[in-house]
């Protein structure tokens, strides 16, 4: 016998969960625990959500009695799986049905799905898709509706009873409530850290939202502009070099997050990354600093060994030490959360000397002076902040040990 007093608790349990901030598979995993504890027979059920992320396209849970919850990213450029292609899941999605059921029990059950003939030999029963849709943003896909779908399965000998049917379809809406919070706060992380970067945005959704609002950190600086970007639009025209672009940003950009940097600006065909020296000191940020540039350079040379590549990648490093302002700027009802300060002007220069002086990475002394053996004296030059002319370094093409 199920009990609906029961089932009004977990009801509570999940409205408190949507004023929080749960993990989606957890949150999932112990409902259906407490659904079992109400005796509503389910023995496995998955979870899934559509997600704007520019790598995410959706996001599973699958729990199993007797089992920890699993969670599971499939990512944009994940191919379809025959498994998905022949899914249950995606039928029910597709038809716009309310709930797709089969019994999976008796000679004559219907398993015209490859999982449920799986399912069926496993001991399952009966097997329901229900979606709920709800709006969220989302990249426009085949199906018409965003929200949560959940399959629910059961190896009790009468498969779902009207009563636990019932059960379930109440308690999935309160479960969309509480995942429709979730979801919208996890897209509106991502959105600002995609646009702005982790620090910048973590910084906008702590509520650094008005004008003049801002701080000052100090970092390692790495600055990397491409070369004869003007001429390569020209030659390749608005798409292909658009497509050429990214692929830059990937060798300079992709290098400093994977090297624990962060990425401030795109500015143009420019890159300004900053490695925060906070807590881990200088010593580590100038290493990662270091393998970003020594990283840079290799995927430089990977990219131009490719026969098929358009035109020849090549990009000028700065390496500097110095105070980074994020600000809020602009009107207080249009604004961009950008870099401020010398320390951006004198990256650019020290960055634009690279050409002058026949290297691909440039370095201020402080710099330098991390990199040993690496780095050899290259001149003094006049840079934007400073009265007098600074020393620069080039760094040679063998490595640092990597410590990031």
């Amino acid at each position: 016998m199920i009990s609906m007093a029961e089932i009004d608790g977990i009801e509570d349990w999940l409205i408190g969960q949507a004023l929080g901030a749960p993990d989606m598979a957890a949150m999932f995993g112990e409902m259906c625990e407490r659904l079992r504890r109400c005796n509503v027979p389910v023995d496995r059920a998955m979870l899934a959500w559509s997600t704007l992320h520019p790598l995410i396209e959706a996001e599973i849970a699958f729990w199993e009695s007797g089992n920890a919850v699993q969670y599971e990213r499939i990512a944009h450029s994940d191919e379809e799986t025959e498994d998905w292609l022949q899914s249950p899941v995606r039928a029910a999605l597709i038809s716009g049905e309310p709930m797709l059921r089969r019994r999976l029990a008796g000679a004559n059950a219907p398993q015209e799905f490859p999982l449920l003939e799986n399912l069926s030999a496993s001991g399952y029963t009966d097997y329901l898709v229900i979606p709920t849709a709800f709006e969220i943003p989302a990249i426009p896909s085949e199906f018409t509706s965003t929200g949560i779908v959940v399959s629910w399965s059961t190896r009790d000998d009468n498969g779902f009873s009207d009563e636990a049917l019932t059960a379930i379809r109440y308690i999935q809406k309160r479960l969309a409530l509480a995942a429709r919070a979730t979801i919208e706060g996890q897209i509106s992380k991502t959105i600002a850290e995609t646009y702005l970067g982790t620090i910048a945005g973590n910084k906008v959704l702590s509520g650094q939202i008005r004008h003049g609002d801002g701080e000052t950190i100090d970092a390692v600086i790495y600055y990397s502009d491409m070369r004869n970007s003007t001429a390569i639009a020209e030659f390749l025209g608005p798409d292909a070099y658009l497509t050429f672009l990214n692929t830059y940003f990937e060798a300079t950009a992709g290098a400093i997050l994977d090297k624990g940097g962060e990425v401030l600006d795109f500015i143009g065909d420019a890159v300004l990354g900053v490695f925060p020296i906070g807590r881990q000191g200088l010593d580590q940020a100038v290493s990662q600093a270091l393998s970003a540039a020594d990283e840079t350079r290799s995927r430089l040379r990977a990219l131009n060994s490719d026969p098929s590549l358009a035109h020849p990648l090549k990009a000028g490093i700065a390496l500097s030490v110095g105070s980074v302002m994020f600000g809020n700027i602009g009107v207080a009802s249009r604004l961009t959360f950008s870099v401020i300060g010398q320390t951006v002007h004198a990256a650019a220069r020290i960055e634009s000397l690279t050409k002058s002086v026949g290297t691909d990475v440039l370095m201020t002394e402080d710099v330098a002076r991390l990199a040993a053996a690496r780095s050899r004296p290259v001149g003094s030059f006049e840079l934007s902040g400073f009265t007098d002319p600074q020393p620069l370094f080039s760094l040679d093409g063998a490595p640092c040990p990597d410590r990031s």
